[in-house]
Parts: C-alpha cells; sequence; structure tokens
C-alpha cells in the first residue's frame, strides 16, 4: 500500500474539483486529485459540451427551412443523425485536452485515476494508495436520476449519460421529464427530424417563471413537440424498439425512451461515514463556507453541496474555497446573484427572484418592469421577436430578471453583473450599448423603469416648464 501526504486533496475531476486543483497548485500547494472515471466530469462528457454541441447541429438544420420571410428559399434539410453525433464527439474531443490528466500532471498536480473513499477523518483511499491530508474536497458531482418505474428495468432507456452515443436517430423519442434536460434535448431531437413527446409529471418548466416557461413551450409545441404535463408514468412496457410509457392519461408508444427527470448526487462510493461527513440524499451537510459541520477538514464544491446544481456554480464554489483554504480568509457563498439558462429556442434564463418568489418576499415594495422583443429594431431585423424580458426591482435595485427569447442566456449575465455588485437601475439605463444589438433589450427595460418617473411625473414637468421659460 502506498501513502502520500499533501495539503489538499480532491475527490472528482469535474469543474468544480479541476478548477480547484488548477488554482491551487499554482499557487503552491501540494494538490493530489483523484478521479475514478473520465476527467472533465458530467460537464464536458455527458452534459453542457455535448447538448450544445447537438443543439447546434438541430439548430442549422431548422435553419434551412426558415428562411422565407428573410427572402431564403426554405430547403428541406438532409440530416444524417451520426454525423451529427460525430460533431459532438469532436466538441468534445477538442474541449478534452484543458480538462486532461497530462495537463493537470504538467501543472504540478498528482493525479491518481481511482475512486476515492474515507477510511478515516484524515484518510482516503484510492487504489492502492492512502492519501493524508490537511484539507479534502469533495467535488463528485451528480449523475442521472432514474426513479424506480414499474417495468422501466425490463426495456432498453437512456439517460444524458449514454443518449449521445446514440447512432441510430429515434423514430420517435418518447422523454420522461420536462426539465431543461429533456426539453432541450426535444427540441434538438425534433428538428434533426425525430418524432417527440415528452411526458410530464406536474408542469413543464416548473422551476422558471411561468409566464417566461410558456414563451418557449408555445415555439416547442408549434415545431411539433408534443408535451404532456400532469401526466405521471405509472408503468413502462415494451422491448427494443417499441417502448410504451402508461400514464393516467394514456399511453405513449415510440421507439426509444430518454430518462430526464432529475439528478442524484454522487456520494455512494465516498463511505461518508467513515470520515464522520454528515450527509443527506442532497449531498453534503455544508455551511455557507462550504465546510462540513462534522468534519473540519472536509469541504464540498459543485453539485454535492447541496444546491444549485450547475457547472459554473462548481466553479464559482472552487473560488470560494480557494480563498478560504489558501488563505485562511472568511470566504462563503451566496446564490442570489447565480444565473442559469436553457438552451432551447428561444432561449431561457434566470438570475435571483422571480416574480412570485420577488412579491412573496418584498411585497408592496416591488415593482416589475418588462419589456417584449417585438420591440427591439435587432430583432425585428432578424425575425426574433417572440420573447419578453421582466426584471423585479426594489427600491431601485435589480432583485431578479426572467428572460426568454434570443440569445436570453447571454442577456441575463448584465443583471448577474448588477445583481452581484448591488448596482441600482440607473447603471444599467446609463449604459451606452451599440445599436442595433439585442443587449439593448437590457437597456430598454432600464429605461421601462425610468420612463413613468420622466414622462410621468408632475414635478417633473414643473421644473422643465421652469428651465424652458427663464433659462436664457
Amino acid at each position: 500500500m502506498n501513502h502520500i501526504k499533501t495539503d489538499i486533496c480532491i475527490i472528482g475531476g469535474g469543474s468544480g474539483g479541476l478548477s480547484i486543483a488548477a488554482g491551487a497548485v499554482q499557487m503552491g500547494a501540494k494538490v493530489v486529485l483523484l478521479e475514478g472515471h473520465k476527467m472533465g466530469g458530467d460537464c464536458l462528457n455527458y452534459g453542457c459540451v455535448p447538448s450544445k454541441a447537438l443543439i447546434a447541429s438541430a439548430k442549422q438544420a431548422y435553419a434551412m427551412g426558415q428562411g422565407e420571410p428573410l427572402g431564403v428559399a426554405a430547403a428541406e434539410p438532409d440530416v444524417e443523425y451520426a454525423k451529427a453525433k460525430d460533431h459532438v464527439a469532436d466538441v468534445i474531443a477538442t474541449i478534452a485536452p484543458v480538462d486532461s490528466v497530462e495537463r493537470f500532471t504538467g501543472l504540478g498536480v498528482e493525479v491518481i485515476e481511482e475512486f476515492g473513499r474515507f477510511i478515516s477523518k484524515t484518510e482516503v483511499q484510492a487504489g492502492d494508495t492512502i492519501i493524508t491530508a490537511r484539507r479534502f474536497v469533495v467535488a463528485t458531482g451528480s449523475s442521472p436520476f432514474v426513479p424506480p418505474i414499474d417495468g422501466l428495468e425490463s426495456v432498453p432507456y437512456y439517460t444524458n449519460e449514454n443518449i449521445f452515443d446514440l447512432r441510430e436517430k429515434p423514430k420517435h423519442l418518447i422523454i420522461i421529464g420536462g426539465g431543461p434536460i429533456g426539453l432541450e434535448m426535444a427540441q434538438a431531437h425534433v428538428r434533426l427530424g425525430s418524432k417527440v413527446t415528452v411526458i410530464e409529471g406536474a408542469k413543464a418548466f416548473g422551476r422558471d417563471d411561468p409566464e417566461m416557461a410558456a414563451i418557449v413551450l408555445n415555439k416547442l409545441r408549434a415545431e411539433g413537440v408534443e408535451i404532456i404535463e400532469e401526466a405521471q408514468a405509472e408503468r413502462i412496457s415494451g422491448t427494443k424498439k417499441k417502448v410504451t410509457v402508461h400514464t393516467e392519461k394514456g399511453d405513449f408508444t415510440g421507439s426509444h425512451l430518454l430518462m430526464a427527470v432529475g439528478r442524484k448526487v454522487n456520494i455512494d462510493k465516498l463511505d461518508l461515514d467513515a470520515g464522520d461527513i454528515a450527509y443527506t440524499r442532497r449531498g453534503l451537510t455544508v455551511g455557507d463556507d462550504l465546510r462540513s459541520t462534522t468534519n473540519k477538514r472536509v469541504y464540498a464544491a459543485g453539485d454535492v453541496a447541496g444546491g444549485l446544481q450547475f457547472t459554473h456554480v462548481a466553479g464559482y464554489h472552487a473560488g470560494v474555497l480557494i480563498r478560504s483554504m489558501l488563505f485562511g480568509l472568511p470566504s462563503k457563498q451566496k446564490t442570489d446573484h447565480i444565473p442559469w439558462a436553457t438552451y432551447t429556442d428561444p432561449e431561457l434564463a434566470q438570475v435571483g427572484l422571480t416574480e412570485a418568489q420577488a412579491e412573496a418576499r418584498h411585497g408592496a415594495s416591488l415593482e416589475v418592469v418588462r419589456f417584449e422583443y417585438h420591440h427591439n429594431d435587432r430583432a425585428i431585423a432578424e425575425r426574433k421577436t417572440t420573447g419578453l424580458i421582466k426584471v423585479m426591482v426594489v427600491k431601485g435595485r435589480p432583485v431578479g430578471a426572467s428572460i426568454a427569447g434570443h440569445l436570453a442566456g447571454e442577456l441575463i449575465g448584465m443583471w448577474a453583473l448588477a445583481i452581484a455588485n448591488k448596482l441600482k437601475m440607473s447603471a444599467i439605463a446609463s449604459t451606452v450599448l451599440p445599436y442595433p444589438t439585442i443587449s439593448e433589450v437590457n437597456k430598454r427595460a432600464a429605461g421601462a423603469y425610468f420612463s413613468p418617473r420622466l414622462f410621468e411625473s408632475a414635478m417633473v414637468k414643473r421644473v422643465v416648464g421652469f428651465v424652458q421659460r427663464w433659462l436664457p
């Protein structure tokens, strides 16, 4: 048995673990990184990267049939599904070297390609190596949650971990789960030529603002995605190439089945009890400093920290932990400035409080300003006029923003910046943006906040009248 002593031992080579490893080792800490599966984690291999690559293929196919309003004759796309998957694989391969064992070894990180498990409060074992560390970071991420639906074990099904390996285009893809993963894949596949049915036990996009979600869902339905809501999957039957999902609203039969009902944190292999580490099914029990409440040597980053499950949150956690572990500075996570986006067309993005959440928290102090895409000149020029932005404002400061529309995932960044830095609406309104751009949607929303104060104020009109009469 080999024995290693180090400053920091990181379990998990996904976004959070890799960010901490790279930062810590370059600042002088000794770092051991354990990864028993694929470097880059879920995001690179099964999540963000492959899904956006497939969405890009689908967007290109869809665009070929949408040129008439722009004076370009529509053409039927000749989709080669297997080649679209080649594109996905190439994108992963292009990005992979940044997350590779070779790169991190070159930085000075000792990488052990084995799963790690706690054997005491101060030790982790990975293969035939025992690592003793001053600090441990658990960054093992999450994986698809597959619910115990009767009959599911007897039929073939896909999750986000193997759908990108599928080479044969599904004739009729049944998706259980109407959240971001399910609906992104639904639109991508219908654009690539599959028939798609989405079955959701509650409401599709149930965690998003209902008004904004409706904008996206209407577009998906218009493209041919069948979305069945409030239809719990009760039983599944069938064989290869013919799978039936039985619900209270009827039976739905397709050629392929994709399970996209949610995520579960990867903690089963860690033997957390041996490390005296408190946890729940949502992840490690940690404080705002991301430190274990029961073993002060242990920290969590990313999905296993029990909060928002996004790649960029794991990267944010890395910054929080580097400040505390390397410099001994008080450092705590916040969540009110964390944005997220769903990359359907139109996109759906959120930061801070939704309208309903803001009403519940701030009551009469809340003002909601709105601006619709069809008033934006660039959106008109590109025929991308379906969309809406809502900004929740309290005492002149944004506390939340919801966007459904073209490039919503890009636009939300300005509001994330404003909320993170406690900027006022005047900061957005006074920003000069190039014309014509979609980003003017943000500025016009800020303008909608000030317009009634300027144009409907009797005091303003009196002041202007006085100045016009007496100013030389």
